[in-house]
């Protein structure tokens, strides 16, 4: 038998566990070509670790890039000028009730401020879901809703209750002089004179509430006629019904070519309810900041807020002031500076460095313009209310007005170096004078308990006499342009020529209240006339 044997088969190779690599061999080629470097960066990590760590370290801004944060992506034109004031206008909104409700239980229960969305009409022109919140502090503190007030308790900037409410007689604080012929001297919570009470503001009347309008918090981007913001102003507050008195003093202002927002009357009506008249103010929103200058930051100052240095720390001073514009290329620092510097310098170093901080000559006629108009309320009020606008190139801040609900609400035979307060008094404020509290920073106790007002930039500045020349000049100069010139009186008929025009006006109370703005304004007219 012939055949091919076949081979046997080999023995099978035996399993050999691969070689153990060294242990600096499982470390990646490039780490170990740089591991001196690695090593000392990790020591240095741990050394910054163990001296700071227990140290605050601040981001500083230094970027001088000065575009707006926000891109407008439609802006509305509408029909008319909205803040043409030669004519009444028309407002409605529309929301739904549980909505509405929702807002106040945040605001009830937490004092959140919360948006509701709405439709809005504006001189025909129609705006989808537009956002609308709750504005002020004290004007809200005597919101009631069923009839019972916010737990919080309603306090006023600065720790004190404002009275609300009528006086007991049933009538209404207000400006000017009293029914029976007298100046500026109604009693009630807000003391003589004063204009802090006002008629209460119930929850189930929205119409006659405080609104601020956003035409951007549900579309993001969109303006109308370059607006961002406005705010439908509240009546009752020093000016009455009809607000005149906050009319007046912005178109005084305007008139004396000074910083201030733009209004206009307006029906206004929300959802079904009663049509009110009601006066609509330019809100300084981003787009207001950049009509201001060039380039420069705007800070609002806030109500529960101070004047006092807390370190350089941010965010110690987030109750105090709330930047505008420019947030994410400028920060706070530069106020923090200011405010710094305030706290820090002597008589003598306030008089020769004040102007290397402060446009001086226009802080002058912002001081010489509250007095002049009467308002309590400023940025030594209680509200604290007032911007500080932060120029990038000349590295100097200008104060800009705001809130001007409690003008002309005082004393009319005020003079130039009187302070205006809450109960229409007077005592020596002018420069050379014994400031509130005394010292650097020191704050006045007015108008009653609890209320404190001063702000230590315009008390020391009316101390020193190095800057009482030009808060002269600049006191002459305005009241010519305000007062003298008839401008306060022309004003005021251009203002009851359009509120006779406005629908849902009170008639008889918009008259009275224009007379006694009027003779207030001639008082204070004539008054003046021999002391400037």
């Amino acid at each position: 038998m012939s055949g091919t044997a076949s081979a046997p088969n080999p023995p099978a190779a035996p399993s050999v566990a691969p070689p153990k690599r060294r242990w600096r061999h499982r470390i990646p080629l490039r780490v170990r070509h740089n591991y001196r470097l690695l090593a000392s960066c990790t020591a240095f990590l741990l050394v910054v670790t163990v001296v700071l760590g227990s140290t605050r370290i601040q981001p500083y801004v230094t970027s001088a890039a000065d575009a707006a944060t926000d891109l407008v992506t439609v802006d509305i034109a509408g029909t008319v000028d909205l803040f043409d004031s030669t004519v009444a206008h028309e407002i409605s909104l529309v929301f739904a009730d549980a909505d509405y409700q929702r807002m106040l239980d945040a605001y009830f229960t937490d004092g959140e401020k919360e948006y509701v969305e709405a439709d809005l009409v504006v001189d025909s022109t129609t705006i989808p879901s537009v956002g609308i919140r709750l504005k002020g502090n004290s004007t809200l503190s005597g919101l009631t809703r069923d009839g019972e007030t916010a737990q919080r308790g309603g306090a006023a900037p600065g720790g004190g209750q404002f009275g609300g409410g009528q006086r007991p007689d049933g009538g209404q604080f207000g400006g000017g002089q009293r029914p029976d012929g007298g100046q500026g001297q109604q009693q009630g919570a807000g003391g003589p004179g004063g204009g802090m009470g006002r008629a209460g503001l119930a929850a189930e009347e929205p119409e006659t509430l405080p609104w601020l309008i956003s035409f951007d918090t549900f579309v993001e981007g969109r303006r109308y006629q370059g607006l961002q913001e406005i705010a439908v102003r509240v009546g009752g507050m020093g000016g009455g019904t009809a607000v005149a008195n906050e009319a007046l003093a912005l178109s005084l202002l305007g008139t004396a070519g000074m910083t201030t927002q733009r209004y206009a009357y307006s029906a206004f009506t929300v959802n079904d309810r009663p049509t009110t008249g009601r006066l609509v103010v330019e809100h300084p929103d981003e787009h207001y900041a950049a009509g201001l200058g060039d380039s420069g930051v705007l800070y609002k100052s806030l109500a529960g807020g101070s004047f006092t240095y807390q370190g350089e720390d941010p965010v110690e001073y987030q109750d105090d002031f709330k930047q505008i514009n420019l947030t994410g290329s400028q920060d706070l620092q530069p106020a923090i500076n200011l405010i710094r510097w305030m706290s820090e310098a002597s008589d003598d170093e306030f008089d020769d460095e004040l102007a290397d901080y402060v446009d001086v000559e226009s802080f002058a006629r912002y001081v010489a313009a509250q007095n002049l108009l009467l308002n309590f309320d400023d940025m030594a009020g209680p509200g604290r209310n007032y911007y500080l606008w932060y120029d990038l190139a000349t590295r100097k801040f200008t104060v800009v007005s705001w809130d001007h609900n409690l003008t002309f609400s005082g004393d009319a035979t005020l003079g130039p170096q009187d302070a205006v307060t809450m109960g229409g008094g007077r005592f020596g404020g002018g420069p050379g004078a014994a400031q509130q509290g005394g010292g650097p920073g020191a704050a006045q106790q007015d108008g009653g308990p609890g209320r404190s007002t001063g702000h230590p930039l315009k008390e020391r500045f009316l101390a020193s006499q190095a800057f009482a020349e030009v808060y002269a000049t600049a006191y002459r100069d305005l009241y010519q342009r305000m007062f003298a010139s008839g401008a306060a009186t022309a004003a005021l008929d251009g203002l009851t020529a359009v509120l006779t025009t406005v629908d849902g006006r009170d008639d008889a109370a918009v008259t009275t209240e224009l007379e006694q703005l009027r003779a207030t304004v001639e008082q204070r007219t004539e008054s003046l006339r021999d002391q400037v």
